[in-house]
């Protein structure tokens, strides 16, 4: 058991401490982390699996520079096991949103999908999470927002080594062209 919390933590400090650290430590603005990561996290939640990378990609593609790409990949990988516990909700959000069959997540239902025979309900299905995906995604995207501005407005300040921008730095461009010269 303490073996496995060893490697567990081992496996955190490395796979989201360690990156989250050097996100934070590069100056980036808060609320370009605060957008980003919110991003990652409601792209995260899309209720088919295994196209939230490509998803976030295309995000990124689309943003350009409004985003911070690290961030978004990072929040990205750390919504999965949040993606995989809100597929069911979705989808009855769906269901309600648009007014159609309930889906029955029985064993029944699980052999009609395995054998082929509920292919028209399983396709219903996945367009109802779809809709509740879509119709709660802004709202998701706000209030994360909201949300981690504060966290990253502290975290940056406390990480970073650099000034938050150039109009928040101590040094005047005097200082600055001074020590060019000097150089």
């Amino acid at each position: 058991m303490v073996v496995s919390m060893i490697g567990l933590k081992s496996w955190f400090n490395k796979k989201i401490l360690d990156p989250l650290y050097q996100i934070l430590s590069r100056g980036i603005e808060p609320k370009q982390l605060a957008f980003s990561a919110a991003l990652g996290i409601t792209i995260g939640i899309f209720p088919i699996c295994g196209v939230t990378v490509l998803l976030c990609g295309m995000a990124i593609a689309l943003l350009g520079s409004l985003c911070h790409a690290p961030t978004v990949l990072l929040a990205n990988f750390v919504a999965t096991p949040i993606e995989l516990s809100l597929v069911v909700p979705f989808l009855r959000f769906g269901e309600v949103i648009y007014g159609g069959p309930h889906f029955p997540l029985t064993s029944d239902a699980l052999k009609k999908v395995l054998t082929g025979q509920a292919s028209h309900e399983v396709l219903l299905s996945i367009a109802h999470a779809l809709l509740g995906w879509l119709v709660a995604a802004p709202f998701i995207l706000a209030a994360l927002y909201i949300i981690f501005f504060p966290f990253f407005k502290v975290m940056v300040r406390k990480f970073s080594p650099v000034p938050l921008s150039p109009k928040n730095s101590s040094k005047s461009f005097t200082e600055i062209r001074l020590k060019v010269r000097d150089v």
